[in-house]
């Protein structure tokens, strides 16, 4: 794992930059910025995706394999921090003597004199960003964002624009949120997650501290998660909007209708406004209070705002549609923590009326299979019909002896409701064997999970003839 460095200089110009790693979520997006601001861009990835195909047809020249020849006469080097410090590609730049950007200073590169706007938390990030920046769009605003995803409606995960906000989806995993200078700081929730870099979840919390006391303008959190609130309870001299369930939250959430696309009522400074996202899940009723008070606090009007919000349709790889066959609808989602898992399964709950929902999920990081096997199997048991656990997705991390997939397994209270499954053929041909019409299937995890779903939509066919 590469972590960025958070007191490295940067360069008064990138020159041509050069993206190890470039068809990451992040990475793609600031690439692309690069490509609109004029820079040759080049980059490598380990395999094709629809991010590397965008990305060349916008301009990039891309390698698929990592080589150290693929540098070639770059002045900058980009990495993501999920890169392995043995890279070809890494080492060539140090041995070169070209400067070597983690991927956040780079994104800080572009944002710099910018009224930045970041949306930190360990859930919910890229769906507020983008409720934050498709709401912005209709109202009139141009901001440029960066988004962990692909924003339906723009048809892309990042874009300058012609106003001073940037909204940033900033990225509390490796300290890298530290970074920006925030004006606006959105805190969606602390909830314990990436202790491997931090820890504790004393560490955690005190990181938050440091990005809300950062924040030049004002600091919008939950008033309902523990994580933040015992975050703001340390803030001093900072002004904080609270957004959520609770009475005393300034906008605050109530009525809220979960069967399909979500509906609820916002009240905010004595006023009531009924929203009807065009997305699904109770959690994105928060996930809209959190983006409408950022918008109120910045002086927009709120049923303007509601009607912003409404135009949102969601993220790529967030509760994402694939396929159907035979009566089953596949879905994908991002979900990697037990508590965003509870979320994509309440979600996947509220729109499969009589069917039943069947999980695929792949682990992803030893070091959190290791520490939250239980959670993870509490929540698929409780929430999900049916699970097939895959193996470890290990990412940044060597692998642990004695860590896979079947951790999570063996965790269930009743063996007859999971599967661990680490071939993924035989898992793919184990869901359709269980599944039938009316059911939804979803896989889960940050890692590339999503890339079985061609062979479980085949699977399913097959179980046709």
């Amino acid at each position: 794992m590469i972590s960025p460095d958070l007191d490295q200089e940067l360069p008064d110009d990138l020159g041509s930059v050069h993206f190890v790693g470039i068809g990451g979520s992040g990475m793609s997006g600031i690439a692309r910025l690069l490509l609109e601001a004029g820079h040759r861009v080049t980059g490598s990835d380990v395999r094709e995706s629809d991010a590397v195909a965008r990305l060349r047809e916008a301009g990039a020249t891309i390698a698929i394999g990592h080589d150290a020849a693929n540098v070639g006469d770059a002045d900058t080097v980009v990495v993501t921090g999920a890169l392995w410090q043995d890279n070809p590609e890494y080492q060539r730049a140090l041995e070169s003597g070209i400067p070597v950007l983690h991927r956040s200073l780079a994104l800080n590169w572009l944002i710099r004199g910018h009224r930045v706007v970041s949306v930190a938390g360990a859930h919910g990030k890229t769906t507020s960003t983008g409720l934050i920046v498709t709401a912005l769009r209709e109202l009139g605003a141009d901001p440029g964002f960066v988004n962990g995803g692909v924003i339906a409606g723009i048809g892309r995960s990042s874009g300058y624009g012609s106003d001073d906000l940037f909204v940033v989806e900033a990225d509390e995993s490796d300290g890298s949120f530290l970074l920006y200078d925030t004006a606006v700081a959105l805190i969606t929730n602390v909830d314990a997650d990436h202790l491997d870099h931090y820890g504790t979840q004393e560490a955690f919390e005190d990181a938050f501290v440091r990005f809300a006391q950062q924040a030049r303008e004002f600091v919008v959190a939950s008033s309902d998660d523990p994580g933040t609130l015992a975050v703001t309870r340390r803030l001093v001299d900072t002004r904080v909007v609270t957004f959520g369930f609770a009475e005393d939250a300034e906008v605050r959430v109530r009525d809220v209708v979960a069967e399909g696309p979500v509906s609820f009522t916002i009240v905010y400074g004595g006023r009531e406004v009924s929203v009807r996202l065009a997305i699904p899940g109770a959690h994105n009723a928060v996930n809209a209070a959190g983006a409408f008070a950022v918008l109120a606090s910045l002086g927009h009007d709120p049923e303007a705002i509601v009607r912003g919000l409404e135009a949102f349709g969601g993220t790529g790889r967030r509760f994402e549609l694939h396929g159907e066959v035979r009566g089953v609808r596949v879905f994908d989602d991002y979900a990697h923590h037990p508590t965003e898992v509870a979320a994509a399964l309440a979600t996947a709950r509220s729109v499969v009326g009589s069917g039943r929902v069947i999980a695929i999920h792949q682990p992803h990081l030893y070091s959190r299979t290791r520490m939250m096997a239980g959670d993870f199997a509490e929540v698929y048991e409780r929430l999900a019909d049916h699970t097939v656990v895959l193996d470890v997705f290990g990412a940044r991390e060597d692998p642990e002896p004695g860590v896979t997939g079947a951790l999570v397994a063996e965790r269930f209270a009743d063996p007859a409701h999971v599967d661990f499954v680490p071939d993924w053929q035989q898992a793919a041909e184990r869901v359709a064997e269980i599944a039938r019409e009316g059911d939804l299937v979803m896989t889960l995890s940050c890692g590339d999970v999503y890339r079985i779903i061609p062979q479980v939509l085949a699977a399913l066919e097959a179980e046709t003839t």
